[in-house]
Formats: C-alpha cells, structure tokens, sequence
C-alpha cells in the first residue's frame, strides 16, 4: 500500500513539473533540420517504435498535434482531418528520416497523443480534487495553442451527459487495475529492447508474458506474488499448447475478458495482424470427419497412381519426347558402378549401385527386358520411386524395396560412375538435363502454384473433388523428396578424406566476380548445408557459381545480371578498408558502364545475410533483408554505395542538377520474413534465384507476385540445398 501511495505522489509531481517546464515545441529537432540533421528512427521486429530517438519522435508528434489539431475532436477518423494530418507528416518526414510504410502507425500514435493531451486538459483544470466539474478560465499557458471559442466548446462537451457516462465507465474499467503498469513512458517496446540490450540476447523478441512481468516491477524490483503466479502458469500454458493457438498464452492465464484488436504483453503498435495471429475458431467434428475422409480419398488416389504408374513407366523411359534428357551413355563391359535415373515425371536421380553388363546374364532365372541391364541397387536416393520395371520375383516395386536386390534398369537411364550425364547435342530438339535445379520462368511457377496447390489440399473438405482433379494429380506427381541429393552428396563425401580435414577447390572463373580464382570448400561448409546451420561465403560463392552456370549463360542473362564477390564487400572491409571495397566496387561497374546491368551484393553484416540489388544507370538500390530491417541500420554500407554510384556518374560524365546530385533511389522490398536466426544465408540466395528465374531488372516494392510470401517454407528453403547438393556432385568436388 505504501508503495502504491508512493508512485501516486510521484505521478501528481511528474505532471506538476510538466506544466512548470512549459508547452514542448521540440526546438532541438526544429534547429537541426534547418542545419541539414535528420534524425534517423528505428523499429522492432512487431513494429514498434523504439531508441534511439523513439521517444524524441513521440515527443514531436504530440507537439504537432496539439498545434494542428483542435482540442474539440472527437472523431479522429473524421475526413476533415486529413489536411492537418497530411501536414503533421509531411513535417514528421523533414525532421526524421522515416519510411512511407510507418505512416500508419504515426497516426496511430497522434490521435492517442491527442485524446492523452485531451484527458490532461480536462483532469487538470475543469476538475477539483473531488472529481466535480469546475468551470475554469482557458489557462494562460495554452493561449497559443488553444482558442477561446474552441476552450467553450471543449468544457460544454465534457459536461455534455453521454460523455459523462461514457467517461464514468472508462475510468470505472481503468481504475484499481489488479495488475498495475510500473514503468512510465517507457512502453512495452523500448522495455523489449532495454532488456535484449541488458541479456546480451541474440533474439530479437521476448514472449507476451515475460515483458508483462518485466512491466509491473517497481522500484523495488521485486514483482509481487500475484504477477508471479500469472507468470508461472504462463510457463506452465507455454509446454502444453499449440504455437498455433488462437487465444495468447497470457489471455489464458489471466482469463479475463478481451477486446478486439488486442495483443496483451506488446504494447502500442502491435495487433494479431502484424503477429499474424489467426482468428477462427476450432474445427467441429463434423469438419474433422470430412478432413479424414479427404485424406483417405487422397491415399486411396496415390495408391491408384503408383500401382498405375509401376506398370507403364517403363514405357514412358523408353518414350523419347518424355525423356528430359537424351544421351548415350557409355556402359563397359563387367560390373560397374552407376547412378541410377527416372524420367518421368520428371528427370532426377533416385539411387545408386552397380551396373552387370554382362553378356547372357539373367534376371532371375528369367531374360531381361529388351533395353535393359541388370543392376543391383546399393543406395535409395529416392526410396518412394517406382521402379521402371517391377521385380516379379522379389515383389519390389519401389526403389528402397529393391536395395539389395536386383532389378531390371534401361540403359538410357543409367549412368556408369559419379558423373551426371549432360546435354547430348546429337539432338536439336533435346532439353537440358539439369530440370531439376535449373528451370525456366514457366517451370518455377508450376513449381510454386504446385506447393501452393498442395498445401491447400490438406485444408480442403470435399474429398471428391480433390480425388476427380487432375492438378491433384499433377502436384502428387511432381512433389519430390527434399533431401536426395543432400543424402547422395553426404555418402560420397564419406567415401574421401574431406570428413577428416580434406579440401576440394571449385573454380570460380573472371566472368562471375571479375576475377578468377579456386575457391576452397572443406567439410565445414559441407556440414552447413547438411545440419541447417549458418551459411558462410564459401557456400554463397559456390551457390552463385551454380546461378551462373545453370540459369544466367544458358538463358543469356549474364548480359543483364551480375555478381559482386561477397568477400570484398561486406560490413567488415567497408569498417576496416573502405577505399579497397570501392575502387573495386567501381571497377566492375565501369566495365559495364555501357548496358543497363542490375548486380547483386550478397552483403554480410557480420552475423547477417541480406541482398543488395544495384542498378548503376538508373541509380536504383533495391534492398532486401529478411529480418525486415532497413538501409538506416547499416549508414557506412549505404554511404559507401552512394558513393560509388556518384563516381560511376562523375565517370561516365553525366549532368545532373544540385537537386539531383543527391537522388540515388533506396527501395526497401517487402521481400519474404525468415523466422529464426539461421535462415538468412538462404533467402538471400533465394532472392537472387527469384530475381533471375523471372529475369527482370526491376524488383517490385511488395516482391515479385510469382513469388510472393509471408515466409519461405522449409521445403523452399531446402531446395536451394538441393541444387547446391546436385551442383557439388555435377562438378565431382568429392573426387
């Protein structure tokens, strides 16, 4: 009680002082604008305003309205307002450099500003210490700020009865909160950040319930023992529920009522949109049953197809307009190791072993089919993948099924040693092999609408329907495995020295960084692909080798699209050697300064992957970050970009204006958001796989449509794996 009486005397001094120090105009910011000082803001991952120069913000925006807007308003969505608003963010942008996007939440922020400033007015001088109405003078202080008609207006509709009891009503939910707000101004966002900073803390947000206890901790620093039993059956909800569930952990614990919109623990500026909390409520049974019966007709359909598939592949390999490859391979005579391919539906590798070519060899006891050898299978790369000619004795029709056993193979489809059969160019009309990892525009969006369609269907009730469609049939057949080649690569690997210190080299020739050189890759950055850790360059230098080789000179992109080696521009060098990133920077620009060209920067902030994406003629900068942060978080790396860009203009001897020496465009793409702290090395990959599927030189703000999400899931991001996986066995590092 003491401690409450305390704080209550501390707030009557806070708000007596406040009046004493005057009306805020934020002078500072005003006088720093005029002398060229824009003060940069920043944000937390919800979308919070927070230091530094978070709380001069909030400062300057409750400024403006109280000199904008009249103390009279009661609507602050009336349209007659959207002139003074316009005006309070234009002014808001010529003092702090802040993004189109956080318009919303600013005026979010002046019309709370506004009904605080009115609530003030209205406690402090038409109020005793009773509570009763008391009609009072316009204060000398808001003179300026406030008329005296507007000062009439404001106490007549204070007194007005519907306000009373609309107010009686509010201050009755408000008052004696059982669970009373100990930290001030301070606000749950810049709580957050203050104990991120404390903890040294790698993660970039705390859950609900922690920053709610954090937040009604006094001045004793100690919580009360009702805010720690709430805590501890917030520990106790966070083991047992779903992550998916529609009600917050803290709401369950606290089990009072909720209002709409509200995200109890974040604070101002966070909703269940912007945390992309579902609504809805549970499924019935009745929905429950017909999802079942969805999912058994989908099994009893993949049956189907597979038992139908098991006796016609064969055909379809020997079909050859539905081979995606076409090549003679070479076979020896005697027993011989080999890889082992499908082709339909699509061309891949699906196991490993050893090819018989042996003369009057059988199979079985019986002969074999016309076109084929006899193998024996070693390893299933593909363990669900039907054999293109079904054992009759051994009853194997799958792949792993056959592991130890042997089966008939056609011979097109098998390939002697641990090379990947290439391109045959005896046919004019054959089609690369590499369709798995190299694809056209339309395939990557067949690809995309594919996963799309399939994660749809497990949320579709109508079982018949998805049985009759024939694009369920088509996601079915095209879905693949996402860890072949990761797990082919891996038995290779195991088979040299590289697990035990070895080293490979994979060259990296002139075209691709403007220089050349071999690039070492040992079995730490084997293991990063393997266990999902942290990517370093090696694995980016080597994955951009692979975009060279298979989408950019096929499809002539290397004329429109080009590369910076992330080992000589990143946070690091730019910090230690500025003047070694430029010059080079800058040399590669000049040697393309006669054709419109768009060059990624895979750029390493020290713990951190995001996408520079530069179009030097244009002075375009698109810039991609999965963590949703911007260009202002890193100012040396966007100083040193805009510098090189006005020396590739001084170079080529453009004229532009005063007003324009200074207009390189930043863009800031809202680009896919990764969820955890290790996933960024390969969305920035993915967004230059994106970019170069489609082969445009303009990013879109919101991203490409084709490819436009919230997130990548974890089979896009384990297909970038794959392709690096196929990649390295393609080019025989492991030999």
């Amino acid at each position: 009680m003491a401690d409450d009486q305390h704080e209550e005397v501390s707030k009557k001094v806070s708000a007596e002082e406040e009046i004493r120090r005057g009306i805020t105009v934020m002078r500072r910011v005003v006088q720093g604008r005029s002398r060229g000082i824009i003060l940069d803001v920043y944000w937390n991952n919800q979308g919070q305003l927070i230091e530094p120069n978070g709380h001069t913000l909030t400062s300057f925006i409750g400024a403006l309205v109280r000199n904008e807007i009249p103390i009279t308003c009661d609507d602050w969505r009336n349209k007659e307002l959207n002139e003074s608003k316009e005006k309070i963010w234009s002014e808001i942008k010529r003092c702090f450099n802040i993004e189109e996007e956080r318009r919303g939440f600013c005026m979010k922020l002046a019309g709370k500003l506004l009904r605080g400033f009115q609530t003030f007015l209205s406690s402090k001088f038409l109020k005793d210490a009773d509570g009763n109405f008391v009609d009072a003078e316009l204060p000398k202080k808001y003179e300026s700020l406030i008329s005296a008609e507007e000062w009439e207006a404001f106490k007549s509709k204070r007194q007005d009865p519907v306000f009373q009891r609309i107010s009686a009503t509010n201050r009755e939910r408000a008052s004696s909160p059982a669970y009373p707000y100990r930290k001030g101004r301070v606000g749950y966002g810049r709580l957050e950040q203050s104990m991120l900073q404390k903890e040294e803390s790698s993660e970039t947000s705390l859950p609900a319930h922690v920053l709610w206890k954090e937040a009604r901790v006094g001045k004793s620093g100690v919580p009360q023992e009702e805010v720690l039993h709430v805590y501890q059956k917030c520990e106790e909800l966070s083991q047992s529920l779903s992550p998916d569930d529609t009600k917050g952990i803290l709401s369950r614990a606290l089990d009072v009522p909720e209002y709409s919109g509200r995200v109890r623990g974040k604070g101002f500026g966070v909703t269940p949109t912007s945390l992309s909390i579902k609504k809805g409520k549970a499924p019935s049974n009745r929905e429950l049953h017909a999802r079942l019966e969805a999912m058994q007709a989908e099994l009893d359909a993949l049956r189907r197809e597979r038992e139908a598939s098991a006796s016609t592949v064969y055909k379809d390999a020997s079909d050859k307009n539905s081979i995606n490859c076409t090549f003679q391979p070479n076979i020896p005579e005697g027993i011989s190791h080999c890889q082992l391919y499908l082709s339909s539906p699509y061309y891949r590798m699906v196991g490993n072993g050893k090819v018989h070519n042996v003369s009057g060899v059988l199979l079985h006891t019986t002969e074999l089919p016309a076109g084929c050898l006899k193998v024996s299978v070693d390893i299933a790369v593909e363990p669900n993948a039907a054999l293109p000619y079904p054992s009759d004795d051994s009853d194997a029709t799958t792949v792993h099924e056959a592991v130890g056993s042997f089966v008939a193979w056609p011979t097109n489809l098998i390939c002697v040693g641990y090379e990947t059969p290439t391109k045959s160019k005896s046919k004019d009309n054959a089609i690369p092999r590499h369709t798995e990892s190299t694809v056209s525009r339309k395939e990557l969006q067949e690809n995309e609408v594919s996963n799309a369609s399939a994660q749809q269907k497990k949320e579709v009730s109508n079982a018949s329907a998805r049985v009759k469609s024939s694009g369920a049939k088509k996601t079915v057949a095209r879905k693949k495995p996402t860890t072949k080649y990761r797990s082919c690569l891996r038995t290779f690997l195991e088979m040299t020295d590289i697990p035990t210190g070895g080293v490979r080299t994979v060259h990296m020739e002139v075209g691709i960084f403007g220089f050349d050189y071999d690039q070492m890759i040992g079995n730490e950055d084997f293991m990063q692909v393997f266990s999902h850790e942290e990517i370093g360059v090696t694995v980016v230098n080597t994955y951009i080798r692979f975009l060279y080789d298979k989408l950019m000179r096929p499809n002539g992109l290397d004329v429109s699209f080009g590369f910076l080696a992330p080992a000589t521009v990143n946070l690091g060098l730019i910090l230690s050697r500025p003047d070694t990133v430029t010059e080079y920077v800058l040399r590669i620009l000049m040697d393309n300064k006669d054709a419109e060209k768009l060059f990624f920067i895979p750029f390493n902030t020290g713990g951190h992957w995001l996408l520079l994406a530069i179009n030097p003629i244009r002075e375009i900068v698109y810039y991609l970050d999965s963590l949703g942060n911007d260009w202002t978080t890193y100012p040396d790396m966007k100083v040193l970009i805009d510098t090189v860009l006005q020396a590739f203009r001084a170079q080529r001897d453009i004229q532009t204006s005063r007003r324009g020496a200074n207009s390189i465009t930043w863009i800031k793409v809202a680009c896919p958001q990764q969820r955890n702290q290790i996933d960024c090395g390969y969305f920035m990959l993915r967004f230059m796989r994106d970019t170069l599927a489609l082969g445009r030189l303009m990013i879109p703000t919101d991203y490409f449509e084709e490819f436009k999400c919230a997130f990548y899931t974890k089979d896009q991001v384990d297909e970038i794996k794959e392709e690096w996986c196929q990649f390295m066995i393609e080019l025989n590092v492991f030999s």
